[in-house]
């Protein structure tokens, strides 16, 4: 069936005036499309040119649309029709205000996706927690066998591919608050984790960061779906906000009706009727937030799959790559990959989601961090801390200080690489332990950048005999 909400948009942009604000990964794949549609198009960057990828910029050229640069470059936006801003690129930016009640529309390549597109569309935002659970309930709704779209803040750029969605497709967005910022459309169906103080050096208040994050419901009818965090003060109260169904998820509250996490099981909550459905032993994701991650899911897939469906993909799932991510068992040990544990505090979040003993592997790039803190919960989880990089002196400094005056033996290993590292990890870890590689430091002495970081050690240990 033919796309009538596109046809109509690529018709009226034709000869149009476009502004393309942002170089990002949401509005590089709408330079191709706006040429195909024959469209005038000047594209702002506020970075200097040499900064910007040469092959980008050699296409614009090519296609003979004007490249405007510089930290004044918003300054000559100017007489535009239709203007993409970049995620970045607040609605509240005066110049956007400016072309708007001269009577440009200001839009992105987010919104125009969810204004065209001809299927079910699933929202998630949230201060954490998002990509975990946008993730799996892109996972979930596989497993039911649903054709589905990944995009938003993760996954790809979806407004050009939007072409060729079907009605009976699904689409699942991660939606950060500078998406929703603006946004006069919500999903059918919307999810917030949880909500709590940041990006405050964007947006002008708090209060405004949580005004952009209500738009993933605020233009919800009677039909739509709104799955809220009930331990969450704010994500609670906007249950008295919402036109559409609420369901509420939970990992302190018993309650009547929703999704909790309970004494390590996963439960349905349903007229006071709690069902059992998913011990959390037998996953691979670990860690309370996690849970509460699985719960928001399970609530927004609820009346798309069954049960037996979402236990299913739960149970599969290995988590998003690089945080706390199940790599393999090898004799009885479990290997999980944390390498976005680029601080301290994420570091103590990743010992505080196991129960078993751990061999931590951790050290990196030193950013000038208090490594104290981390003492105390490796002496309370760790077994055996093996370190490397330049931060591994400050963190066996820090391990030292807190067992002073102690008869307290720990077991501490100095590598001069990661694969040392994890050669040290195989020999030194025990049947029923966890190695986990959370490096509280960042990647810049050994590697690119944490993702890097991440996939070498997941070849190593999937290298380990």
């Amino acid at each position: 069936m033919e796309n009538n909400k596109l046809k109509a948009f690529e018709n009226n942009i034709k000869g149009k005036r476009v502004a393309v604000i942002g170089l990002g990964v949401s509005n590089t794949p709408l330079i191709d499309y706006l040429y195909n549609l024959m469209a005038k198009v000047t594209v702002f960057d506020e970075r200097d040119l040499e900064k910007l990828d040469e092959k980008i910029v050699e296409k614009i050229h090519s296609y003979n649309f004007d490249l405007v640069t510089g930290k004044n470059a918003l300054h000559f936006l100017r007489g535009f029709n239709i203007i993409f801003r970049s995620p970045s690129c607040l609605p509240t930016t005066l110049q956007l205000q400016s072309e708007q009640k001269r009577g440009a529309i200001v839009t992105s390549e987010i919104e125009m996706l969810m204004n065209t597109c001809p299927c079910k569309i699933i929202g998630v935002t949230g201060s954490d927690g998002k990509t975990t659970t946008t993730t799996l309930i892109y996972e979930i709704l596989k497993e039911g066998g649903y054709n589905c779209h990944l995009g938003g803040n993760i996954g790809k750029p979806l407004f050009t591919e939007v072409k060729d969605f079907k009605e009976d497709d699904i689409t699942i967005l991660e939606l950060s608050s500078f998406q929703l910022m603006g946004m006069e459309i919500s999903p059918d169906i919307s999810v917030i984790t949880n909500i709590s103080p940041n990006h405050l050096d964007k947006h002008s208040s708090y209060e405004e960061y949580i005004e952009a994050k209500k738009n993933i419901f605020a233009f919800q009818d009677e039909n739509g779906k709104i799955v809220l965090n009930y331990d969450n003060d704010i994500t609670r109260d906007l249950a008295k906000e919402a036109d559409g169904k609420v369901e509420f998820f939970s990992s302190k509250e018993k309650l009547n009706d929703g999704v909790i996490y309970d004494n390590n099981t996963i439960k349905i909550c349903k007229d006071g009727v709690r069902r059992h459905i998913l011990d959390t032993k037998n996953i691979h994701l670990r860690g309370v937030h996690n849970y509460e991650n699985i719960c928001a899911a399970i609530a927004a897939t609820s009346d798309l799959v069954d049960v037996d469906t979402q236990i299913r993909a739960i149970k599969k799932f290995t988590g998003v790559e690089h945080r706390l991510e199940f790599v393999r068992e090898l004799d009885g040990v479990k290997w999980y990959n944390d390498s976005i544990g680029t601080s301290p505090s994420r570091t103590i979040a990743g010992l505080n989601s196991f129960d078993e003993k751990i061999v931590l592997i951790a050290g990196g790039y030193d950013k000038n961090l208090d490594y104290e803190p981390m003492a105390k919960p490796i002496l309370e989880k760790v077994s055996k801390l093996i370190l490397m990089g330049k931060t591994a002196k400050k963190i066996y400094d820090a391990v030292i200080k807190e067992i002073a005056g102690t008869d307290i033996v720990f077991p501490m290993y100095k590598c001069n690489s990661l694969e040392e590292a994890v050669n040290r990890a195989r020999k030194v870890a025990k049947e029923g332990e966890i190695v986990l590689f959370s490096p509280a430091s960042a990647s810049f002495d050994m590697f690119k950048n944490f993702a890097e970081r991440g996939e070498i050690f997941k070849e190593y240990v999937n290298d380990l005999k």
